[in-house]
């Protein structure tokens, strides 16, 4: 009886979540970049950028091989927090400190382009959505906040990259209630430049999404390659057993 009331509660809450997931602040479609530059710059961006703070437990260094780079530079470029390339990818931070320093400690971020993903977008579109949309906001602890997570904990990590910005925000009405008003994003206000382009930071982020995307299953190259031949052969055989089943029984009817 229990469980059953536990269910509907649940059952209940789920319109409310789809509405909120589809009601928050627009995802941007992440660019389609899997050729092996692009993952490879993103691993370079993943190590120095986001594995300060946050691991990668699921994910072994020596894993780098499948994006066509040797053990000698892995250790020269991207081996940091660890002895051995067949290490797995963890911070050294520890979870007590991120926790002080953070208010929360930073989740592991093995699969999180797939734990991302919902109604509004992928886990991809999320992260590019994110990583692009971090604002200078004094009253935030770290001093900065996000359009798509507000009152995030997380500092925006790239920022001499992007440089800082903050919202342009304009009145109107709201389109539901047409006597109230709401405030609504209008764009960006580059308050400082960074060191890339707005173009050549979106083409960095879109890196950094991509192998992000290919850390949460390394594998999916080599399955999508087994499906389409997977496929073949049930065409070929579905073929041959029609044509086999048209000879067997032509002499029969």
């Amino acid at each position: 009886m229990n469980f059953t009331k536990k269910l509907i509660a649940v059952l209940a809450l789920v319109p409310g979540l789809v509405f909120a997931s589809e009601g928050g602040f627009p995802l941007d479609r992440a660019p389609e970049r899997s050729d092996m530059a692009s993952l490879q710059n993103g691993a370079k961006l993943f190590v120095n950028h986001c594995l300060n703070c946050h691991s990668a437990s699921s994910m072994r260094y020596n894993r780098l091989r499948d994006l066509g780079l040797s053990d000698e530079q892995i250790k020269n470029n991207l081996l940091f927090s660890a002895d051995k390339v067949g290490e797995l990818m963890k911070t050294s931070m520890r979870a007590d400190d991120a926790k002080a320093w953070f208010g929360a400690a930073p989740p592991d971020l093995s699969v999180i382009a797939r734990a991302k993903s919902s109604s509004a977008g992928s886990g991809a579109d999320y992260l590019y959505t994110y990583l692009r949309t971090f604002y200078k906001d004094d009253t935030r602890p770290t001093g900065w906040n996000n359009m798509v997570m507000p009152n995030v904990a997380m500092p925006h990590v790239m920022w001499q990259m992007q440089g800082v910005r903050i919202p342009k925000m304009v009145e109107q009405a709201d389109p539901h209630d047409a006597s109230k008003k709401i405030h609504a994003f209008a764009g960006w206000e580059q308050v400082a430049p960074g060191t890339m382009s707005s173009a050549d930071f979106d083409t960095a982020t879109a890196d950094l999404v991509a192998y992000l995307s290919w850390m949460a299953e390394p594998a999916q190259g080599t399955r999508k390659k087994l499906g389409a031949i997977v496929l073949i052969f049930l065409s070929i055989f579905a073929f041959l057993a029609w044509r086999l089943n048209a000879s067997y029984w032509k002499d029969l009817k």
